[in-house]
């Protein structure tokens, strides 16, 4: 897949100082080198919308900091080619307003041509960052595109009108007067920081993605404060993890997702999305990868999977990722109240497979038993009522309890 898409790059005259470009960043965990992957954001469909002419700002919440910043660039679902002509980064000090924007180059070049199903890194930007703060990735389009997005960044992005033109460089962001709840374009940040010792990828759903993680009670909306449990597992590792095993949390959830491709009922926008489809691209591809949370399964029972393509799937992907050398730690699926009788047989055979020997029947390195953490003490088929959001999804409460739910000796201590 790798080869195929830098094949594409460097055969596009559009793409500038190809030789260059492919010097890029490898794609398969960069373990014993300074840069760490730090956020992410996979990208899911194109926007239904066009731009023109005008310029986005994306926020990205950073689980841990250094002292030079990078971002990728994806037109994965592209059809045609993706001109960006200028971009900046800069810390971001609240709303669509940036501390000194500095500009961002993509192999030397302050704007770059990324061809259908391309991506890009950009050029490392020297900026100071701490752990659980955001910046600011602000692009301009000068013709016309439609963005891939990453649907629900559970926070409000930023874009300045239609033929509004270059407004990158703009510290106040009065320019940015439209919002978006939706991710543009940007999928991925790395820092540079050599004390970090590597990347934890949780990996699944919309449950990984961040849906509930907004619900803080009756009528209550918490939009931008990063409650999802991956960002509060982030904060727990920065506290209370020892200076020597700091590791930094990047999300791979896509909601609608599945872990097997062999689900009958399957929503068309979701297909070619399942765990192996993305496995590379969302996971191998960001930088010093060592462990991934693997929490997939809800949808694959609702979308109608059986039990055995479930496991047939789980077992594909923990192969994959040890061949990789990446750590494997898997969340039996938690309850959803819509599942049928049969369908928890099947959920809980898939539990039996994830808890026996503790790994998974010596597929994985260790359970993180989120089903313990969720379930109702009275009816453990359903979320506990303190915890429920929707019947799938935790809510804020539920995401805190599942993040302090996990050893924090295990996943960093056992991590290479």
């Amino acid at each position: 897949m790798r080869r195929r898409r830098w094949a594409a790059v460097a055969a596009s005259a559009v793409v500038l100082a190809s030789a260059a470009f492919l010097a890029a960043p490898s794609h398969a965990g960069e373990r014993g080198t300074a840069w760490v992957t730090v956020w992410a954001q996979s990208q899911e469909r194109l926007a239904g919308r066009q731009l023109a002419n005008q310029s986005v700002r994306m926020i990205a919440h950073l689980s841990q900091g250094g002292h030079a910043v990078r971002f990728r660039v994806q037109n994965t679902f592209g059809t045609e080619p993706l001109r960006i002509d200028r971009a900046t980064v800069g810390v971001s000090a609240g709303g669509a307003e940036v501390v000194d924007p500095r500009p961002a180059t993509f192999a030397g070049n302050s704007a770059v041509t990324i061809p259908p199903g391309g991506d890009v890194w950009s050029d490392p930007v020297r900026l100071t960052t701490r752990p659980d703060s955001d910046i600011a990735i602000s692009l301009h389009v000068s013709g016309t595109a439609v963005p891939g997005q990453h649907n629900s960044a559970f926070r409000e992005n930023y874009l300045s009108p239609a033929g509004s033109g270059d407004v990158t460089s703009e510290r106040s962001g009065s320019s940015y007067t439209e919002k978006t709840t939706s991710t543009y374009f940007v999928s991925a940040v790395d820092v540079q920081n050599p004390k970090l010792r590597g990347t934890i990828v949780p990996f699944g759903s919309s449950v990984v993605d961040g849906t509930g993680s907004t619900d803080c009670g009756p009528g209550c909306t918490e939009l931008g404060t990063n409650r999802r449990w991956t960002d509060e597992l982030a904060r727990r590792i920065v506290r209370e993890a020892p200076a020597t095993r700091q590791y930094a949390v990047a999300n791979a959830g896509v909601a609608g997702t599945t872990s097997s491709a062999a689900c009958p009922s399957i929503p068309g926008g979701a297909r070619g999305l399942d765990a192996l489809a993305r496995l590379e691209r969302d996971v191998l591809e960001l930088h010093g990868v060592s462990a991934v949370i693997y929490y997939y399964g809800t949808n694959d029972l609702a979308f109608g999977c059986t039990d055995e393509q479930i496991l047939d799937s789980y077992r594909e992907v923990f192969r994959r990722l040890r061949a990789a050398g990446v750590k494997v730690y898997v969340t039996p699926i938690t309850p959803r109240a819509s599942y049928t009788e049969q369908q928890n047989r099947y959920r809980h055979e898939v539990g039996t497979f994830v808890k026996r020997w503790n790994n998974c029947t010596d597929t994985c390195d260790g359970v993180l038993d989120f089903d313990q953490v969720l379930k109702d003490p009275v009816q453990p088929n359903q979320l506990n009522p303190a915890y429920d959001s929707d019947g799938i999804h935790a809510n804020i409460a539920g995401q805190k309890a599942i993040a302090d739910f996990i050893s924090i000796r295990l996943i960093t201590g056992g991590s290479r």
